[in-house]
């Protein structure tokens, strides 16, 4: 038996964040299909400990996050399990978007448009995080294929209506999550949607 600790719709473009115990289940529902989901990881209680690409890769041996993945940290110790996975594949390399990154690849028309950096900058704030403690982050149910030269791309996502990723926490975890704003290109399929955010715990 499970008990839902607590469930948030967390709207288009919007922000999230919460402590997810050790462990806790979080599930992320992608609830419109096809809506990224940036997040980063951060031990709650020491948030210079915080989630690694870079461990996370080299430990696994894959470019991808998918059921089985241990999300490590900079100190190469487990702050996340993915448990189960009903999308195949998520991306940890393609980066977040930001005003920055918007006018270069897209115009300085773009620059106005709301971004991850702003979400996630926003809801650090809410935990005393600021620019400084922003790492590479995980792109849930983004679809980023790499090509044998190492050209990265941004596609259309793998994704669908009502799937989810679920992830044990190992250790006290503070999740922070930017439910992608992203309009120029197919990673929302040009039209951002709401996810859902439910963290449960064994009732016993």
């Amino acid at each position: 038996m499970t008990t839902v600790v607590t469930e948030l719709t967390v709207p288009a473009r919007a922000g999230w964040s919460a402590v997810v115990r050790r462990g806790q289940l979080l599930t992320v529902t992608d609830l419109g299909g096809n809506q990224a989901v940036d997040c980063l990881l951060y031990d709650a209680h020491d948030t210079a400990v915080r989630y690694s690409a870079p461990d996370t890769l080299q430990a696994q041996g894959s470019l991808f996050l998918t059921e089985g993945s241990v999300l490590l940290s900079n100190e190469h110790t487990p702050l996340m399990t993915v448990l189960a996975d009903d999308c195949g594949r998520h991306d940890t390399i393609g980066g977040a978007c930001s005003k920055e990154s918007n006018t270069l690849r897209y115009g300085h028309h773009t620059w106005s448009q709301h971004a991850c950096v702003e979400n996630f900058l926003a809801e650090g704030a809410r935990w005393g995080l600021g620019k400084r403690d922003l790492v590479s982050n995980i792109n849930w149910y983004m679809n980023v294929p790499v090509e044998p030269d190492g050209t990265l791309g941004i596609v259309d996502g793998l994704s669908a209506p009502g799937l989810r990723v679920v992830l044990r926490a190992e250790t006290d975890v503070l999740v922070l999550v930017s439910n992608c704003p992203q309009i120029n290109n197919p990673c929302n399929g040009f039209d951002p949607t709401p996810v859902r955010m439910t963290i449960t715990e064994d009732a016993r």
